[in-house]
């Protein structure tokens, strides 16, 4: 009998793509940061 992968949860698969999104979202976050000279939170308005 064949073993299945599981397509949700905690998969190799999702938390390598988690962690490449997260790196370019903080990254993205900084590049923001530094054009605009304003933190991310002033940005929202939340400082």
């Amino acid at each position: 009998m064949e073993e299945q992968q599981a397509k949700f949860g905690f998969t190799q698969f999702a938390e390598n793509w988690n962690g490449r999104l997260a790196m370019i979202g903080f990254v993205a976050g900084l590049i923001t940061e530094y054009v605009t000279g304003k933190g991310i939170l002033s940005q929202l308005g939340l400082m």
